[in-house]
């Protein structure tokens, strides 16, 4: 996936959670980092609290490439969801307002309560804020199985890792969550919910969640058509993880029995089949998860 030397979001939001270690003697180093040596404050701190913790200047160095290469991955991914909703609500007559993406380290409080590193990227429609832990990266590529190397034409200035596609799919999906709150489709789901049994309301989540997926879809065709920014292998890797993270690979996974009933977010096959859709159409009215059957 192509995308450094573009503009990023002013959205992002970094910070929040537990504190870092190294105490008083890490604040102080990373202020002399910071003022002496220029290093950006962000990396100045965690640096200087890694090193007053006890890490290696090695692993240290390469924890903080990783931590900045994620920040300006998530800006430039969350400034392209933002033009190209931007353009699709100025086609439909609407006007987008911009999310907020707060990047938290393994505990935070939202609007919708709080939450750790184990609830996974979501998103509050309180307060209309994506929240993404900094472990997901990690997460995602030792678990969904989306490691290796670049991948692309060999201009290795505009590329990511393998993954990062996969890794913008999940960031999509939540922003489409927010597109939801938006166009007033989460409001009527919330209400919906309250007056069905707890199997047809988990229904209902499933059908928002597919949705959401459809319109990362949607999102991956427009961005295309705008910056060319997929490379070979991208969308098979966004198809993975889709299927990775269904309801029933879920519960196999962990040994857990599989019961339809009990799906907030849908298989593997109708996360995939969705997505799909999305990305074929580009048109967010092929995403009507509520009017078909799924």
């Amino acid at each position: 996936m192509k995308w450094r030397g573009r503009e990023g979001s002013s959205n992002v939001r970094v910070g929040g959670g537990k504190a870092a270690g190294g105490g008083i003697f890490g604040i102080i180093l990373g202020l002399i980092l910071w003022l002496v040596f220029g290093v950006d404050p962000m990396t100045a701190m965690q640096t200087g609290s890694s090193i007053a913790g006890g890490q290696s200047s090695d692993s240290v160095v390469a924890a903080e490439d990783d931590a900045n290469r994620d920040v300006q991955f998530v800006r430039v991914v969350l400034r392209d969801t933002e033009q190209v909703w931007q353009q699709i609500f100025q086609e439909q007559g609407l006007t987008y307002k911009e999310p907020i993406l707060r990047l938290f380290d393994g505990r935070v409080n939202s609007a919708c309560g709080g939450a750790t590193a184990a609830t996974g990227p979501f998103y509050c429609p309180a307060d209309q804020q994506v929240y993404l832990d900094t472990s997901f990266f990690t997460e995602m590529r030792q678990n969904l199985g989306i490691t290796g190397d670049v991948q692309g034409s060999g201009d290795n200035e505009n590329q990511g890792r393998a993954g990062d596609f996969a890794q913008a799919y999940v960031i999509a999906h939540e922003v489409g969550h927010h597109v939801q709150t938006l166009m007033g489709i989460s409001q009527k789901i919330t209400e919906a919910r309250r007056q069905v049994s707890e199997a047809q309301g988990n229904e209902l989540s499933v059908r928002q969640e597919l949705q959401a997926d459809c319109f990362a879809g949607v999102w991956a065709n427009r961005n295309q058509q705008r910056v060319q920014f997929l490379d070979e292998g991208d969308i098979d890797e966004a198809l993975n993880a889709a299927s990775q993270i269904g309801d029933d690979r879920l519960a196999q996974s962990s040994g857990r029995a599989v019961v339809p009933d009990n799906f907030t977010h849908g298989t593997s096959q109708q996360r995939v089949t969705w997505f799909k859709r999305g990305l074929q159409s580009g048109d967010i009215h092929s995403c009507d998860t509520f009017g078909q059957n799924i």
